[in-house]
């Protein structure tokens, strides 16, 4: 998981804390909110261990969301490790890298998000496309969602939209 930032119509700075499953390429969530502090990345990740199950470890760079006391006693309440990167190095962290330059170009580069709800209705629109529609070529050609169902069964929700923030 990692942050992207952007910015609303008037220059307000907005935050979006996406998380991605590496093994099915699943965007799980885009947190979007102006801030984001440790205790609401601990709230989207207990929503989605809850829906999914608590992964081995989580992949995060050194930020200080992610390296509060707060993450770390969540991750221990929980059961994953939390896997830092070095400082300076996140191709150590390539998926969810790659997934934020694919968020950028086609998403956030595309839209001048006129308020928060704005960009919350027009991200989550784009989440859904990417997790249904987007056949990946390391997935076989499969979409995530469509691997996800191959290899996993149904999204826990049953919605079609795997955990949609």
């Amino acid at each position: 998981m990692d942050f992207v930032s952007d910015s609303l119509r008037g220059g307000r700075k907005i935050r979006a804390l996406c998380v991605i499953d590496v093994c099915t390429r699943e965007n799980l969530a885009i947190e979007v909110d102006l801030s984001l502090p440790s205790a609401r990345v601990v709230r989207v990740l207990e929503r989605l261990i809850g829906e999914r199950g608590a992964p081995a470890a989580i992949t995060v760079d050194n930020g200080p969301e992610f390296t509060s006391r707060t993450m770390g006693e969540c991750a221990e309440r929980l059961g994953f490790a939390l896997d830092f990167i070095e400082p300076g190095k996140p191709s150590q962290n390539g998926h969810v890298e790659s997934f934020n330059g694919r968020f950028r170009d086609e998403c956030l580069n595309q839209h001048w998000f006129l308020g928060l709800q704005d960009a919350r209705t027009t991200i989550s629109s784009w989440r859904r496309d990417y997790n249904q529609s987007r056949p990946h070529s390391s997935l076989g050609g499969l979409t995530p969602l469509e691997f996800h169902e191959k290899n996993f069964g149904q999204d826990p929700r049953g919605d079609g939209v795997a955990l949609a923030a």
